[in-house]
């Protein structure tokens, strides 16, 4: 069927007019088939630029547009309103990026830049010519959410969640909550003890009947998609089916373990973490003592399994340690008399108002020196005397030799391992071997599996004041999603045909969305798309050796379209 296409071709103020000859452009598709309405516009995006748009669908009866300008990741959302606006289905809008991938890729060579883009936009219109309207599908969700995790970040969610009406499953594979917070004495962010803000956190979950907290407990089973999720969680003995529409995974972090022989840990009695250093300061009165000896002079190492070389797996900063080794440092002086506390350290990151303990820290004399990763400090045990030496940087390299009774290892957080949940969910993992958001900015809390957000610290280090305010960011995304009692559906989904499915298999190992379900057919077996789980990918139309797989929005009869359209000469 013949179409009547609209194509405006933009200038982007100069990002593309500069380096594209936008007139040549026009003059190589202006013949194009379909092709009704051609323009040029200084920036496409303008509301000027939009309303004229509005106004040519309209008046000119247009089937579909092409948009040639920037990348559709920044206008797809302002084109389809447009479309929209003017009575046309958003479908049958389409954006070639002659910026990116032609002005800005090219920018050396603008006959280049300028063949290329005719060909882009030719593809584009081919596209157009074979677009169809295409409508958003909505599913009914379930107001319920489980969050795997109940340390503090955890429980935050779980009470914001359920002040907001939902009903809220908290799951904690430990016999009690709180997690890495319930066995920190007081804490620098607040000055409360752990245990004090963990048991008002409990205090509060249990005076709201619509959260269920279950410890001892695991994830056992995941059925379903976003809104529709049947689990089975192991809860001691028993099993429990429950029915829920999303999920926050707020399943925290464990601290780094040094090596045997890492700065003496393990070889030298003398040399400790940072976590068991604070739980010894909070469990002593009167002389500070660490195996029977008195403790007077302590070095703290920074940066012990955090920022490592590139031969390391912890190549990341664990943001929260060089604040938690200032803070109990401050708390062993105020506490104990005659402390002197010496700080080796690659540079201090007290970010925002935890400047302040570092401040603090210097006005009551700790000492800091500075290493760098190729000259790490040296631990040398002369008979009852440890030694630890360093080159300075703050005095121009000179190598400095001091003292310590105790040496403490500011250890950094490692992501904990959770294979099982990362199999049940479907959990992206970053480089770091944290679990991975869409985007660090603009999609912070949310995974690529829809219906399954992360916080906390399973994501990336944080401090509680980060941890919880992330936690309260997928508490929101959480409500936001589920609130309503139904989602739109994107409809760029695949499609399969039942009467050319032969049930292969192929295409259930390509999707890695569990997208695909088995079905009947006629008295056969054949595959089906599970619509709530589907992303569009396409990864299971190629594979299909029958062709009964195909992608609305980007059906074979356009992908060919384009391809003719691209291979022109």
């Amino acid at each position: 069927m013949k179409k009547k296409i609209g194509v405006y071709v933009c200038h982007c103020g100069g990002n593309i007019s500069d380096y594209v000859d936008i007139q040549k452009v026009k003059d190589a598709v202006k013949d194009e088939a379909n092709v009704y309405l051609l323009k040029n516009t200084l920036f496409a995006c303008s509301d000027s630029s939009q309303k004229e748009m509005v106004d040519d669908i309209q008046t000119s009866e247009l089937d579909a547009i092409v948009v040639a300008s920037c990348s559709p990741k920044l206008h797809v959302p302002t084109f389809r309103a447009v479309a929209e606006r003017a009575g046309m289905n958003a479908y049958n809008y389409v954006q070639v990026n002659i910026r990116e991938q032609s002005s800005w890729a090219h920018s050396d060579n603008k006959l280049g830049a300028t063949e290329k883009a005719i060909l882009l936009v030719k593809a584009g219109i081919a596209r157009a010519s074979e677009s169809e309207a295409l409508t958003s599908m909505k599913i009914p969700t379930t107001n319920a959410v489980a969050i795997i995790g109940a340390g503090v970040g955890g429980m935050r969610s779980a009470i914001a969640l359920a002040d907001m009406g939902s009903e809220v499953y908290l799951i904690e594979k430990e016999a009690t909550v709180g997690g890495h917070v319930a066995e920190i004495g007081e804490l620098f962010t607040s000055r409360i003890q752990g245990k004090d803000l963990v048991e008002n956190l409990l205090s509060e979950i249990k005076k709201r009947s619509n959260i269920k907290l279950f410890t001892s407990a695991e994830l056992a089973e995941k059925k379903g998609s976003i809104g529709n999720f049947d689990i089975k969680v192991n809860v001691g003995g028993e099993t429990l089916p429950l029915h829920i529409g999303a999920f926050i995974v707020n399943t925290g972090f464990d601290s780094y373990t040094p090596a045997t022989g890492e700065y003496g840990f393990g070889e030298m009695d003398n040399v400790i973490t940072l976590p068991t250093f604070k739980k010894l300061i909070d469990s002593s009165h009167g002389v500070l003592e660490y195996n029977g000896k008195p403790i007077k002079r302590i070095a703290y190492i920074y940066c012990v399994g955090s920022r490592q070389d590139e031969e390391g797996e912890n190549k990341y900063c664990s943001r929260y340690c060089c604040t938690a080794a200032i803070h109990v440092s401050i708390l062993a002086k105020n506490k104990f008399k005659g402390i002197t506390n010496l700080h080796f350290n690659r540079g201090i990151r007290a970010y925002g108002k935890q400047e302040l303990l570092y401040a603090e820290s210097s006005k009551m004399g700790d000492i800091y020196l500075q290493f760098s990763l190729d000259s790490i400090p040296q631990l040398v045990q002369k008979g009852n005397k440890t030694l630890v030496s360093v080159k300075d940087i703050l005095s121009a390299g000179r190598t400095v030799e001091a003292e310590a009774d105790l040496v403490v290892l500011v250890t950094g957080m490692i992501p904990r391992k959770n294979d099982k949940l990362v199999h049940q969910l479907k959990i992206p993992v970053g480089r770091d071997r944290f679990f991975n958001e869409i985007h660090m900015k603009l999609r912070p809390v949310e995974t690529v599996i829809d219906g399954v957000l992360i916080a906390g610290t399973c994501q990336s280090p944080k401090n509680i004041l980060e941890t919880v305010n992330s936690s309260m960011a997928a508490a929101a995304k959480a409500n936001s999603i589920l609130t309503k009692g139904e989602i739109a559906l994107e409809p760029t989904l695949a499609m399969v045909n039942p009467a050319a499915c032969v049930l292969c298999d192929k295409c259930f190992s390509a999707c890695v969305f569990d997208a695909i379900v088995e079905t009947e057919f006629e008295g056969r077996k054949v595959a089906k798309i599970n619509v709530s789980n589907c992303k569009g990918c396409g990864m299971c139309t190629p594979v299909c050796p029958t062709d009964a797989i195909d992608l609305a929005g980007f059906t074979n009869a356009q992908i060919e379209g384009m391809v003719d359209a691209l291979s022109e000469s």
